[in-house]
Formats: structure tokens, C-alpha cells, sequence
């Protein structure tokens, strides 16, 4: 393992701080920063402009904590050693922001989706039918509130948060400079060239994010973070593949 670089040792210190210290103040004042630092759709009321930086160091637990910065840990230094610090600090954010926009591109579409049963409600009507579940007064019978509910609760009322999206980024760029190295697994512990793994992590985050399964994961940020990650390095460096 080569040694630890700047910018990822700093990312680390950055992640667990701002978790210990939300955390800590959940604890010992009641008062949960995270309802202000979590990502929720511009389309809900609890939206904040700051949560579109803040996400990306919120974590939803501590196994969420160390798989990313497990990650980061052990693969971030290969690519920021390849990449230079600089660069290497820009293609993390641009890979998290990345994945903010595909979570939200993801959002719109559902609203998309039930936009003909909606169009009688104002934005705050919905928002309140979101955040309550009370449907009378909104134009809709019980049927189409659920269709509704269902498809908007998420997009309304589930935030997303992590260093997943510029993780995968990380995940990829490594993939593309480093094809055949082997990475060991932890479960089961075999070796695998790191093209191979982190095309079979891509791949099931696409098939659970086409089939809609509700995992609790936010999919398809994941890979719009790996997306852009893909992206910058074909432009800055050309395709590696073909190296």
C-alpha cells in the first residue's frame, strides 16, 4: 500500500469529522444538523442550496462512513498520485456533483411520471400532501393519491447523502489507470483485477437502479458520480482501454 496523500488525508479527517460532529450533537442537544446538511430534491420544501456541498460529507451510518472511506483509503492515493493533487481534489467534487445530478435528474423524472395527475394541485398543495399524507382538498381520489404518494415519496421526502457518488468516481478512475491490478475482497477474500470488480459494482447498481428495487441506496447516484469519473478521464487523459 503506497502511502497516504494529502487531499485524501484530508477528505478522510473532513468526512469523519463532520459525521462525529453531527453525531455528537444529535446526542448531546437534541438539535439533528443533518434534516439541514442532508440532500433532499429542490422540489421539497426541506431543500437548501448549501445541502448541494454538504451531502457529499453526510454519511447514514458508520458501516455507510467506513465503506466509502475504505475506499477512498485504499484506491485514492493511486489515482491522486496519477492525477496530482490539484486535479485529483477537482475530479473528487466533479464526480460527487456528478452524482447529485443524476439523483436529481432521477427526481424530476418521477415527477414527471405523475405530472397529468397533478397538474390541478398548486406546488403547495403537493408539498403538503408530501409531507402529511392527507389527500381531500387536493383533486385527487384515493387511488390516484396513492399512485402519487408512492411514486413522489421519495423524490419529497427521503434525502440522500454520502461520499458514494465521488467514491465511484474514484472507483473508476482507478479502474481505468490500474486495470489488472488485483484487488483482494473482503467477502470472499479472492483477488480480482480491478477492472473486473468495479464493473461488476457498476453493473449491479444499474440492474437494482433499472428494476426499481427500494434498497435504501441511492442507485443511480452512484452512477452518475462513476459516469463523470469515466468522463474527466477519458478528457484529460484518453481513453486507457486502448493503452
Amino acid at each position: 500500500m503506497n502511502n497516504i496523500t494529502d487531499v485524501v488525508k484530508n477528505l478522510l479527517i473532513l468526512n469523519v469529522i463532520v459525521f462525529a460532529g453531527v453525531s455528537l450533537t444529535a446526542q448531546l442537544s437534541g438539535i439533528d444538523l443533518s434534516q439541514y446538511f442532508m440532500l433532499y430534491s429542490p422540489l421539497s420544501e426541506k431543500f437548501k442550496p448549501i445541502q448541494l456541498i454538504t451531502h457529499m460529507f453526510m454519511h447514514g451510518g458508520l458501516s455507510h462512513l467506513l465503506f466509502n472511506m475504505l475506499g477512498l483509503f485504499f484506491l485514492g492515493p493511486y489515482v491522486e498520485k496519477r492525477m496530482g493533487s490539484q486535479r485529483f481534489l477537482l475530479f473528487y467534487l466533479i464526480c460527487g456533483f456528478g452524482a447529485m445530478l443524476a439523483h436529481i435528474g432521477v427526481d424530476y423524472l418521477q415527477f414527471y411520471q405523475v405530472k397529468d395527475l397533478t397538474s390541478g394541485m398548486t406546488m403547495d398543495q403537493l408539498r403538503n400532501f408530501m409531507s402529511t399524507g392527507v389527500f381531500q382538498n387536493t383533486g385527487l381520489n384515493r387511488n390516484e393519491a396513492e399512485i402519487v404518494f408512492q411514486k413522489l415519496n421519495g423524490v419529497f421526502n427521503i434525502p440522500v447523502v454520502g461520499a458514494s457518488g465521488a467514491i465511484y468516481g474514484v472507483f473508476l478512475a482507478f479502474a481505468m489507470f490500474f486495470p489488472n491490478m488485483r484487488l483482494m475482497l473482503l467477502f470472499p477474500p479472492i483477488p480480482i483485477k480491478a477492472k473486473f470488480l468495479v464493473a461488476g459494482i457498476v453493473a449491479i447498481d444499474l440492474f437494482s437502479g433499472i428494476s426499481g428495487q427500494q434498497t435504501g441506496i441511492a442507485h443511480f447516484a452512484h452512477l452518475g458520480g462513476a459516469l463523470a469519473g469515466f468522463i474527466l478521464v477519458s478528457l484529460w487523459y484518453g481513453n486507457p482501454f486502448k493503452r
